[in-house]
């Protein structure tokens, strides 16, 4: 049997390297200016940056400490998930999955931000003239996770019986 912890920083791992292959993918074939229609009214491929962090809060701050600030928190995210994955082995499957992709997603964009300062986003939502914020594959990551533990959260736990 495959050690849990293995299999958490196996799906991180993979979800870093999908984030850190789009974003190269993005960076080296579309400009600022393209837009690539992949289902015309409702999702596009764009360029875009943000400096800031989720939906672009604090993207046109123009604190010098806004970066330094971001990589810190993030790197402390990043680092507690991985803590709290040594005990993958006592995990639920869905809080499994949902820790590994908090990883690797907070990881492909800690590593933006230490590199270059900023966080390439390509995906673009919308319907009409509602956008969603552009995002990745690692915010993508991070939602999906999200959802988990949530679906985790709300659902009824078994009780084990007291045995001495």
């Amino acid at each position: 049997m495959v050690d849990q912890r293995f299999r958490a920083y196996g799906i991180a791992a993979v979800v870093f390297t999908l984030d850190r292959f789009t974003k190269w993918i993005v960076e080296t074939r579309v400009s600022f200016s393209d837009t690539y229609k992949v289902i015309p009214g409702f999702f596009d491929i764009v360029r875009s940056e943000n400096r800031g962090v989720a939906f672009g809060i604090f993207n046109d701050s123009s604190s010098e400490l806004r970066t330094m600030a971001l990589v810190v928190l993030s790197l402390a995210a990043v680092v507690g998930i991985a803590f709290m994955l040594r005990k993958a082995q006592h995990m639920d499957a869905a809080s499994l999955w949902a820790l590994s992709l908090i990883l690797g997603g907070a990881a492909g964009n800690v590593f933006d931000r230490i590199l270059r300062g900023r966080v390439t986003d390509f995906l673009e939502l919308y319907a009409g003239n509602y956008h969603w914020p552009t995002f990745n594959v690692a915010d993508s990551a991070i939602v999906i996770a999200s959802g988990l533990l949530v679906i985790d959260l709300l659902r009824p736990k078994h009780k084990v019986a007291n045995v001495p």
